[in-house]
């Protein structure tokens, strides 16, 4: 014990002269941090973890879905007004070298105003002080339409439920699960169907261990569990080659499941529990939201 006390004073004390006389570059490609304070803490927790007995864990198993291009990135494409700028954010991301784009193709976005209504009639389009309707489905038709121009893949996730689906409305958040699974259900169909053989990965919610992902009310890895197997069981039978993906999980070592700022359920505990309760056979593909913090997973 004394050895590694010992060991820790003097990773310390060399921490802070590297500090004194090391260029900032290094110190940020290791910690992430910009200033002192949290350089200082990033490395000492990479000290940390080479002490620490490591984990013993399983030996590795085969990964699907490996051998391509591993490169992607986060999109909101839905949200650009101009189908014109849509076009040259995408012939970007492509000349990038980027393969994936994840875009959310929002619930709330698509079946906006009831159930089996895909009609967006939110804007006054001709500035007659009414309304108009227009297919709430066009400009996903049209981001697809452009990741199959220029040879981009999607990750369609799935999420955001709209006010209807819950009769409190937004009064629990507007991320909040809806009070019928079931629905959740009926819109995955949807869009798996209508974009079945263009699109083959689609992700079922995001971050449903932290808040306010999970709306106003206490992150729930059982309830995510039945949500996303329902999913799983829709996708599947709208295209039986839909590739599902978990819901991103956030790092976070809270055991505080919320709901409210800064509360949330630890990713490892909340995957746990999500086995436990049957999910297992429920995706193809575990995701993880890798935010690094001060010295990355361990």
């Amino acid at each position: 014990m004394w050895t590694a006390i010992r060991l820790l004073s003097l990773l310390a004390l060399l921490t802070f002269v590297g500090c004194a006389v090391l260029p900032s570059d290094p110190l940020f490609a290791w910690t992430g941090e910009e200033e002192l304070l949290g350089q200082v803490r990033g490395l000492l927790q990479l000290a940390g973890n080479l002490l620490r007995p490591q984990p013993r864990t399983a030996r590795y198993v085969p990964v699907a879905h490996a051998g391509v291009n591993p490169f992607g990135i986060n999109v909101f494409l839905e949200q650009e007004v101009e189908p014109a700028k849509r076009e040259r954010a995408v012939q970007m991301i492509a000349e990038a070298g980027f393969q994936w784009i994840r875009q959310e193709f929002p619930w709330e976005d698509i079946e906006i105003h009831g159930k089996g209504d895909f009609m967006d009639r939110r804007n006054d389009l001709d500035g007659d002080g009414r309304p108009d309707a227009v297919d709430a489905w066009a400009k996903y038709d049209q981001i697809v339409d452009l990741a199959d121009r220029y040879g981009l893949e999607i990750i369609a996730r799935l999420s955001n439920p709209p006010a209807w689906s819950r009769a409190d409305g937004d009064a629990r958040g507007p991320y909040a699960p809806p009070d019928d699974f079931e629905d959740f259900g009926d819109y995955v169909y949807a869009v798996v169907s209508r974009y079945q053989g263009r699109i083959r990965y689609y992700q079922v919610w995001n971050e449903p261990n932290i808040y306010p992902e999970w709306g106003e009310e206490p992150v729930d890895p059982e309830a995510y569990a039945r949500l996303l197997c329902l999913a799983y069981r829709r996708a599947r039978e709208a295209d039986p080659g839909a590739i599902i993906v978990s819901g991103a999980l956030a790092q976070t070592v809270s055991f505080n499941p919320g709901p409210g700022p800064g509360t949330g359920l630890s990713d490892l505990v909340f995957l746990q529990r999500m086995y436990d309760a049957g999910a297992a056979d429920c995706f193809d593909i575990l995701a993880v939201n890798d935010y690094m913090l001060w010295s990355g997973p361990t």
